[in-house]
């Protein structure tokens, strides 16, 4: 199976205004997991963790050994993973076998023939990799790789082949947990990526191009990666350790020997290809998490608090009057949700989670996308330049999501290219908007303006501006007076959620 590739035609953008907490998919608003089961759920794994008291001290590496001491071990844990579905032939359908004009070319029977000799669907064949990460025979692998896969086959390196079952798989952190009939297996020991720094020498071993088991060297280049568009959860382990198509699903290990990622994706330029020396890998400590749940209950379930966050950028702190860029702006709330009903609002900025920092959002929505429904956690918030604390029980993801200057008007320059519109019931209903949403509707927007490089489209509503609600072109037009040509914070419904927007008068 080759890797999850991302071709990169420009550098990559900052992280997305608006993220969903632990809501579901990061593109969406309130979507849910779905984790697929298939076999042995309610059972926990017995796996190998490192044990540091045991092992204080970190391998000390020397090139002049090399690194077989480490490698050899770990080789017998990871396998090549071949699965087979039937994919629709596109030949099948011959869209001129009954057109007269080309008829007179094949005859009466040359397409129909042609056509019927064509089997309806084929085989489709591919690779990818895995680890064993118990003794009875479980593996830990990418569920991109067994995806729609009616066969699954395992083999391991001392040549035995194993049709492998799906224990059940989440692809919304793209995790697949497999089970082979073996016992007395070689089992990986797991590490903890949370202790991952920068640096650090990592070693990828996979089944790259079906070549056989290929151990690559690098060091970790960054941690923390997200806004890839690769998962809807990320927290990527980047490495230059070469990972190349078949290696998804194989083990990162560090010089220990330890479990730390699992390889998942590669970054390419704009004509594709195979390494560019940045590879990504998901954590281990994630990967485990989300395995425990499917080994035990067959189906991933995640926390929910019914908001949607933002990342807090500089105009965003600048217009709250907020210290530094950390914590998570919340800029969605539903009222019906756990964060709702228990008095979360609009403008909420979260700087700590059960007493513990928030660093941004993309941190908040993995923490709390980890914690099971029903846990009650505590939350720090600062609204209006007020300190308090407010305790929320989270809900459980759900399975579904939950369903312009006037003329005349001066152009203050922070909006300065902006044209809104009063918003009539019938826009509404042509922006999918419910009914009784108030504000004014974006009729334009200058490619070359502020207010463009800030996020603002056509077809937005602005509710609010500096905080002020807008019900008609003439509100709008008073508020943005009133900023006086100054930076304004914008409240925008796009789709039906609401998010902020500061707009600088700076570009």
């Amino acid at each position: 199976m080759s890797n999850k590739v991302i071709a990169i035609r420009r550098p990559v953008a900052a992280a997305a205004l608006v993220m969903a907490l632990a809501l579901g998919a990061a593109a969406t608003w309130f979507f849910a997991t779905g984790g697929q089961t298939a076999f042995g759920a309610g059972r926990s794994l017995d796996i190998k963790v490192a044990n540091d008291a045991a092992n204080p001290a970190a391998t000390r590496v020397s090139f002049a050994d090399g690194f077989a001491s480490i490698v050899q071990p770990n080789l017998p844990a990871v396998v090549n993973i071949s699965t087979s579905k039937m994919v629709k032939n596109p030949q099948a359908d011959n869209p001129f076998g009954n057109d007269p004009f080309f008829r007179q070319f094949f005859g009466p029977q040359g397409p129909d023939q042609q056509q019927q000799q064509q089997p309806k669907s084929e085989r489709e064949e591919s690779l990818g990799s895995g680890v064993i990460v118990s003794a009875d025979g479980y593996i830990l692998t990418n569920n991109h790789v067994i995806d729609g896969a009616t066969d699954i086959k395992v083999s391991l390196k001392d040549k035995r082949e194993f049709k492998a079952q799906l224990i059940g798989a989440d692809p919304k952190s793209d995790i697949a947990v497999l089970k082979i009939a073996a016992t007395d297996l070689t089992a990986i020991t797991f590490g903890d990526s949370s202790k991952t720094q920068v640096g650090d020498f990592v070693l990828a071993i996979g089944d790259p191009f079906g070549v056989g088991e290929t151990v690559t060297m690098g060091i970790v280049s960054g941690n923390g990666r997200t806004s890839l568009g690769i998962e809807d959860y990320e927290d990527f382990i980047q490495t230059d350790a070469a990972i190349n198509p078949g290696n998804s699903g194989g083990a990162l290990i560090n010089v220990r020997g330890e479990l730390i990622g699992i390889n998942t994706a590669i970054l390419t330029g704009e004509e594709g290809g195979g390494n560019q020396g940045v590879g990504f890998a998901i954590p281990v400590d994630m990967a485990r998490g989300i395995m425990d749940q499917l080994v035990k209950n067959g189906k991933v379930t995640r926390g929910y608090l019914g908001i949607g966050i933002e990342q807090i950028t500089p105009d965003l702190a600048k217009a709250f009057g907020l210290p530094s860029t950390e914590g998570a702006l919340v800029g969605d709330i539903r009222s019906d949700g756990p964060g709702g009903k228990a008095g979360l609002q609009k403008g909420d900025v979260i700087v700590t989670l059960d007493g513990v920092p928030v660093e941004d959002s993309r941190t908040l929505r993995l923490h709390i996308a980890s914690m099971a429904p029903g846990q009650t956690v505590q939350l720090g918030i600062e609204r209006n330049q007020n300190k308090m604390t407010i305790s929320v029980t989270l809900g459980q993801l759900p399975d579904a999501p939950e369903q312009a200057s006037a003329e005349g008007a001066e152009a203050p320059s922070a909006l300065a290219g902006v044209d809104v519109d009063n918003l009539s019931p019938e826009i509404a209903g042509q922006l999918s908007l419910p009914q009784d949403t108030r504000g004014v509707v974006v009729t334009a927007v200058d490619p070359s303006s502020a207010a463009a490089e800030a996020g603002l489209a056509r077809g937005d509503v602005i509710e609010e501006v500096n905080r002020q609600p807008v019900t008609s072109v003439d509100q709008y037009n008073r508020a943005v007076k009133a900023a006086n040509g100054q930076e304004v914070l914008l409240l925008v419904n796009r789709g039906g959620h609401t998010q902020y927007l500061a707009i600088s008068t700076e570009q």
